[in-house]
């Protein structure tokens, strides 16, 4: 249900938007009685509420937290979200303009000491994953079942490491239902009270979540064994342990269940994490994640040892699992694997829907790596101020590069020229030829498709998009990526300074 929760913060009208109980209201939308016994959101006017607060905010591009988000009119909306990167490629930083006011990395957060360091104990697991399939980049839960039920070994292995590293409060994560239960059975039977956590729960060792929350708390139990019930929404802060139980194909997952155990809590130094590791397909990226990381892209594990960890932390891997991570670098999967496995990650990305052109021009220019800011002047002379070219002559390169960098203190990208008089003596000639050894190259290189040479122009975008530029959607969103990339690439050299 919504409730209020910052009236005498604020001394006026605004509502938090609870994600775990908006899921079950949407799973129901259809519903008239349930609808109405949530309090049906649009009986409110659009602009009631002058705080608009949502927690989980990276679910604001699904479509029920769109219809929320549009619905309202507040004349302040916050987001709150510990991961804003989404697997699907969707950007958030859309639905709120690209203000962000505050942002925390793991790292800093863990240095700044707003979350407790972590010990992490990557620990060898001969399960062996070899022969398991990943379907649209997940194991099949049956299989995973296969795997760990009944492995008396595997089950050794686990409590053997949950005694070593002692524990009043434990999380573990688990592949399914029957896995929790399991694991739940097991533990008890060895004299550790544990329960497991999973929707419609209906298992002899299964408990509601929030009762079991309490008991753990209360330390009447010591360990819940978990599917999918605890990645968000869930704060437990006096964890002292959590333990990953199944391979984490997610980045934005691994981090999420790693958070449940940062929670400060009063006489809490840190959180163990015990990382049951064996030769799956991801195995790997655990030492990239720790150093607060979404994206591992093309790094291997012979980087490991360079990363830095946050202050106080602890990162030990068995050296068999190096060995291990090294061994997999070398497999690497054939072109026809990869092409196959790159197709069923992105059909499943799209949703069955197939990108425009618009879509991928616009995905190309806000993406295009940029280390300087030299291209941005040449893609503000495609966009013309909104009368978009498909192709740009050298004098109009010039006319948009020499705009750009005469603007405020923006010369001082040049290299070599130590004031504004000496930027001012480059010729028309020099920079022209600036542009065209860099961003007109790089953009080609990197563009392919869509970048190309025109005979009797600096630089042309094909023919095809003609009809595209003309779109005032595109013209909009392509004024707001550029003017954005600009910002961004500013902003980040003042914090570096």
């Amino acid at each position: 249900m919504f409730y209020e929760t910052f009236e005498d913060l604020f001394e006026n009208h605004s509502y938090v938007i609870n994600d775990a109980e908006l899921k079950a209201y949407s799973k129901n939308w259809h519903k008239p009685a349930v609808a109405k016994d949530l309090a049906r959101y649009d009986q409110v006017d659009p602009d009631y509420f002058t705080y608009l607060v949502i927690d989980e905010f990276h679910h604001a591009v699904t479509d029920q937290y769109q219809r929320i988000v549009n619905y309202f009119k507040p004349q302040f909306m916050l987001g709150l979200t510990a991961t804003p990167e989404r697997m699907d490629g969707k950007s958030i930083y859309e639905i709120c303009d690209y203000n962000v006011p505050y942002e925390i990395t793991l790292k800093d957060a863990i240095n700044k000491g707003a979350l407790v360091p972590f010990h992490y104990y990557g620990i060898y697991d001969e399960t062996d994953y070899s022969t398991l399939k990943l379907v649209k980049g997940r194991y099949n839960e049956n299989d995973l079942n296969d795997k760990y039920i009944g492995n008396v070994k595997r089950y050794d292995l686990i409590y053997k490491y949950y005694k070593k590293y002692h524990s009043k409060r434990a999380l573990g994560f688990c592949s399914s239902r029957m896995h929790a239960e399991e694991m739940a059975k097991e533990f008890c039977r060895r004299g550790v009270k544990s329960v497991a956590v999973y929707s419609d729960a209906d298992g002899e060792f299964s408990e509601e979540r929030n009762v079991a929350i309490e008991q753990l708390k209360n330390q009447e139990i010591k360990v819940i064994f978990s599917v999918d019930m605890f990645n968000e929404g869930v704060d437990i802060a006096s964890l002292d342990m959590v333990m990953f139980l199944r391979p984490t194909e997610s980045p934005t997952v691994f981090l999420q269940q790693l958070g449940r155990g940062l929670r400060i809590s009063k006489g809490k130094e840190y959180v163990n994490v015990l990382d049951f590791i064996g030769n799956h397909e991801k195995a790997g990226r655990a030492p990239f994640l720790l150093n607060g990381g979404a994206c591992v892209g093309e790094r291997t594990a012979y980087d490991y040892s360079e990363i830095e960890y946050p202050d106080d932390c602890i990162v030990d891997f068995d050296m068999r699992l190096i060995d291990l991570f090294r061994e997999m670098d070398k497999k690497s999967l054939s072109i026809k694997e990869r092409i196959k496995q790159e197709y069923y990650r992105v059909k499943e990305l799209l949703d069955g829907k197939v990108p425009t052109r618009m879509e991928l021009f616009l995905q190309l220019i806000e993406t295009t790596d940029m280390q300087k800011v030299y291209k941005m002047p040449i893609l503000y002379s495609f966009y013309n101020d909104g009368n978009v070219r498909l192709a740009v002559t050298d004098e109009e390169v010039v006319e948009s590069w020499k705009r750009f960098f005469d603007r405020g203190t923006n010369w001082k990208d040049f290299p070599q020229v130590t004031s504004y008089e000496e930027y001012q003596k480059i010729t028309d000639k020099q920079h022209l030829s600036k542009a065209k050894s860099m961003p007109i190259k790089f953009l080609k290189a990197s563009g392919k498709g869509f970048f190309i040479d025109k005979d009797g122009y600096a630089l042309g975008i094909r023919d095809e998009l003609a009809d595209v530029i003309k779109i005032d959607a595109f013209k909009k969103q392509m004024k707001d990526i550029i003017e954005y990339r600009t910002m961004e690439y500013y902003r980040r050299r003042y914090v570096e300074k």
